[in-house]
């Protein structure tokens, strides 16, 4: 038996999030049957974070275990050939069994492409969230410094989440402005449930003047999701990087 880490990407506007389910359409299920396909017998993924409904991908990183021996480039490109154009595998490597895709990462890293303009997007409305009000970039640098930190996040907390803490540490809080737009980064040792978008959406209210920076405090504080701005739409979020020991050696970017 042997474990096999892979890089993988995705573009998540037409599926029904990671996690595999029986009658909807998954990045796991596609996954998995492209793999079932190379190695000719069922194959089991689990990944460093399971992405909702519209959310993208370009760093995430799964495992699996087979009893079969096939070369990298065939974990690579023949599982491509079974995939359609908005999955692909990215790297394989093989590891030994105490590497766990999920468990050994040390952090995630999530990305948010937002536009601020009057007209919404179309030709990039499935990769890029959108809002009509006039935002203001030192407000929202200023927004992100009161929740660097280890804190409870339960407001910003999806009511179905089954994070067995609220407690994270977020070590990365940043926003640059690009043009029109603006980008976000959050690097964290885990994330809740809606965690990210729901940090988004509050922060629009602290760029757009309607709340003021300490506001992002004043939530952490309280701890009441109802007090918080409403879960942002997915799809400018992407899953850009899963950080690892470098002990690991897992490869970066495309494999040859």
């Amino acid at each position: 038996m042997g474990r096999i880490a892979l890089g993988v990407e995705y573009q998540g506007s037409g599926f029904h999030g990671w996690q595999r389910q029986l009658r909807d359409l998954t990045v796991q299920g596609v996954l998995e049957g492209a793999l079932a396909a190379v190695a000719g017998e069922p194959i089991g993924v689990i990944a460093a974070g399971r992405t909702d409904r519209g959310v993208h991908a370009t760093g995430q990183v799964v495992h699996f275990d087979t009893s079969v021996g096939r070369s990298l480039q065939a974990w690579v490109r023949g599982t491509n050939a079974h995939l359609p154009s908005t999955v692909a595998v990215l790297w394989a490597w093989p590891v030994v069994e105490p590497f766990h895709a999920r468990f050994s990462a040390r952090s995630r890293t999530y990305r948010y492409r937002l536009l601020s303009h009057p007209v919404r997007p179309a030709y990039a409305s499935g990769v890029l969230g959108w809002t009509h009000r006039p935002l203001t970039l030192d407000k929202l640098r200023a927004g992100c410094g009161w929740i660097l930190g280890t804190h409870d996040f339960s407001a910003f907390r999806a009511a179905e989440c089954q994070a067995k803490t609220p407690i994270k540490t977020l070590l990365r809080a940043e926003v640059e402005r690009v043009g029109e737009e603006f980008h976000f980064t959050f690097q964290a040792d885990a994330f809740l449930q809606h965690m990210v978008r729901n940090l988004v959406g509050a922060l629009i209210q602290v760029g757009s003047g309607a709340a003021s920076p300490e506001w992002m405090a004043e939530l952490l504080r309280q701890g009441d999701r109802s007090r918080a701005a409403p879960t942002f739409a997915p799809e400018g979020l992407c899953l850009s990087a899963v950080e690892y020991d470098e002990a690991w050696n897992l490869p970066r970017g495309r494999q040859e």
